[in-house]
């Protein structure tokens, strides 16, 4: 693998404009149209269609430019160098475990490809309750078919693997729909490692499409650098403050640098923009930055086969079950999602409950585990608010998020869900990844046992990979940070394109959410900065 093409290691050798870290020494000052903080989701699909218009970008990302090259699919090497604080951010009171990229590309480097337009019973809500009355999704769908041209979204044409097939078997024995999920690939080797960074380049990530495509076209990209603050003089920014960072986020000791922008977005992802926001005292007039931060809380069972079932081989997400959305009216009790995530040893490991012998036995079963998770839909009720992105002493941000009981309900209903559909698939133990669960060996005994079990934080295990909010948009300044083309609501040459803006969770991998809105809230800004119309190609 390590003799396939590097389109990024090309590129830098053609001359791409790329600084910070090991590729040079920031300027002292820079001036450009637009400064992007970030290089995810939003940023990535911003940068491409603004410097199609012809404006002169500047891209700062906090992570390392790492390439297929580096990608040696090994956990040791990924989760440091690829992962916000190496994959183990946590909420306040540590009861939820982060994963988040930090790396040119974002979270999109390394996430698992699933591709879900944003559902409609989430438009609707957004129309009726936040005044995003033309987010309807009819409206939404052409956004959406550039962003999946673009980016190659479409079915999955082989086979599931093991794991993935095991969900698909017990939902459907039990009368539950199972279909499969989008991805965006092209020439997939199905190596499962995607979670790693894709070593053949067939992800199609930020990292191997719209930044390329941006720098191409003149952008600069910096790296290994924070956005410390952005400088404001009466309703504008004037300037973002930028420091260089060690691989570790570590300050470098080098001179901060400042870019001087017509406009600015900021597309660092939700927890770090409203951080930003936060750090650079922007205007709060009614006190909504930073909250309404949603994680898709996900709770996980696990189950022994006789079989191996190797979660490791083969594409990570490929089938998912929508059945305890579908039947859950929307502000009602909290629904689920149902998806089969890779198994991979370090995860593995550092996720399931218990420690030496009781561990080691797990460990020991490690290729006949199969593994369901459930995305809990939060931010649709009013005893599921989500939670608070607030500052550390350093500025570093730091997320509240409060398991309400009303939330922890969806988490007792999501693993008897679970545990009942492992044991139609053969399973012939099942654990819920909780501190005081047992292996067990029924669905009835499954069943009583979940019933009783305390589905408290710390507890229970949560996780997530899914930051929405913090920056909510919304069609009045009472009930949104940013208005409906992502400009915020007291700064004029200010906008957010990320997951931020989301007044709810989605209630389903929020990729391509960001990909088409933004694709809509970029296109828009382009054609007020420089006259021009521009598609996503």
């Amino acid at each position: 693998m390590s003799r396939l093409p590097d389109p990024v290691r090309e590129g830098l050798s053609r001359g791409w404009h790329v600084l910070g870290g090991p590729h040079g020494p920031l300027p002292e000052r820079i001036e450009c149209d637009v400064a992007i903080v970030g290089s995810g989701a939003g940023a990535g699909i911003s940068a491409e269609l603004l410097a199609q218009a012809g404006l002169r970008v500047v891209i700062v990302e906090e992570g390392p430019l790492r390439s297929s090259t580096d990608f040696h699919q090994r956990e040791s090497e990924a989760y440091p160098t690829l992962y916000q604080e190496s994959a183990a951010r946590k909420t306040a009171d540590k009861a939820i475990t982060i994963l988040q990229g930090r790396c040119v590309g974002g979270s999109t480097t390394v996430n698992w490809t699933s591709s879900f337009r944003t559902p409609v019973p989430t438009l609707t809500h957004w129309q009726s309750q936040f005044g995003l009355a033309d987010y309807g999704y009819e409206a939404l769908v052409p956004w959406f078919e550039q962003a999946e041209r673009r980016l190659n979204v479409g079915p999955w044409l082989m086979a599931p693997n093991d794991n993935n097939e095991l969900l698909r078997k017990g939902a459907t024995s039990l009368g539950i729909t199972a279909p499969m999920i989008k991805r965006n690939v092209k020439g997939c080797w199905n190596l499962g490692s995607c979670g790693m960074g894709c070593p053949t380049n067939a992800k199609q990530s930020m990292l191997v499409t719209t930044i390329p495509a941006a720098l191409e076209r003149g952008a600069t990209l910096f790296v290994q650098t924070r956005v410390e603050s952005l400088l404001l003089q009466g309703d504008q920014i004037e300037a973002l403050r930028c420091v260089p960072v060690a691989l570790d986020g570590s300050p470098a000791g080098a001179p901060a640098t400042l870019v001087n922008a017509r406009h600015v977005v900021v597309a660092g992802g939700a927890i770090n923009s409203p951080a930003l926001l936060l750090r650079s005292k922007l205007p709060d007039p009614h006190g909504l930055l930073g909250r309404r931060t949603f994680l898709h809380p996900v709770v996980i069972s696990a189950a022994l086969f006789e079989r191996a079932v190797e979660g490791w081989h083969g594409a990570p997400q490929t089938v998912y079950s929508d059945h305890f959305l579908e039947t859950q009216p929307i502000d009602g009790a909290i629904g689920y999602k149902l998806e089969a995530p890779p198994i991979h040893p370090v995860i593995f490991a550092s996720t399931l409950p218990g420690y030496g012998r009781e561990q080691s036995e797990l460990l020991g079963q490690f290729p006949k585990t199969q593994a369901l998770l459930a995305l809990l839909r939060d931010g649709f009720h009013e005893q599921s608010p989500g939670g608070r992105v607030t500052l550390r002493d350093d500025g570093s941000p730091l997320l509240d998020y409060p398991l309400t009981d009303f939330v922890m309900d969806g988490a007792r209903r999501a693993f008897l869900s679970m545990a009942e559909i492992q044991f139609a698939a053969g399973a012939k133990v099942v654990l819920p990844v909780h501190e005081m669960a047992q292996r067990y060996t029924s669905w009835k005994q499954a069943r009583e046992a979940i019933t009783a079990l305390p589905i408290k934080p710390l507890l229970t295990r949560v996780v997530s990979a899914h930051v929405m909010g913090g920056c909510g948009m919304a069609g009045d300044e009472r009930r949104g940070v940013v208005r409906p083309d992502g400009t915020h609501w007291q700064i004029a040459n200010l906008s957010v394109h990320d997951g931020s803006i989301f007044p709810t969770s989605i209630g389903a991998n929020p990729q391509l959410s960001i990909y088409g809105i933004v694709n809509r809230l970029a296109s828009g800004l382009a054609k007020r900065l420089s006259g021009r119309d521009v598609v996503l190609a």
